[in-house]
């Protein structure tokens, strides 16, 4: 229970600071796409990359539940994304390339082709 009480905390922290994001952007640019979705999910992948290499390094510790608060919860609140970056990362770092690259291009052209036939069906509905 304590588990998914800090992914729904997290997660509603991470998704008010992406709502954020996409004012500031709005504020400064006159426009949201693509240019917040952009900046959320660099800023995740960064703050993804330097926790885990952190971790890993010895820098930081974390339990398991603090792990799950933050990068389910806070980041996966704030953008998804940066749990895809990390997963392709991992991937080749295990000198598993082929894989990354299939995730990669997996989930870019299904993603794509899946908002293009929910947004079809979706017109048709």
């Amino acid at each position: 229970m304590r588990t998914w009480l800090a992914v729904g905390l997290g997660g509603a922290l991470g998704s008010l600071a992406r709502h954020g994001v996409n004012v500031l952007v709005s504020h400064r640019l006159g426009q949201v796409v693509p240019y917040a979705t952009f900046a959320v999910n660099l800023a995740g992948c960064a703050v993804i990359g330097l926790l885990a290499g952190m971790i890993a390094g010895g820098r930081i510790a974390m339990t398991p539940e603090m792990r799950t608060f933050v990068f389910v919860g806070i980041l996966g609140g704030f953008t998804t994304f940066s749990s895809f970056g990390l997963d392709t990362f991992v991937l080749a770092r295990e000198g598993r390339q082929l894989a990354a690259a299939l995730n990669v291009a997996g989930q870019v052209v299904l993603g794509l082709g899946a908002v293009a036939t929910g947004y079809f069906v979706g017109v048709r509905a």
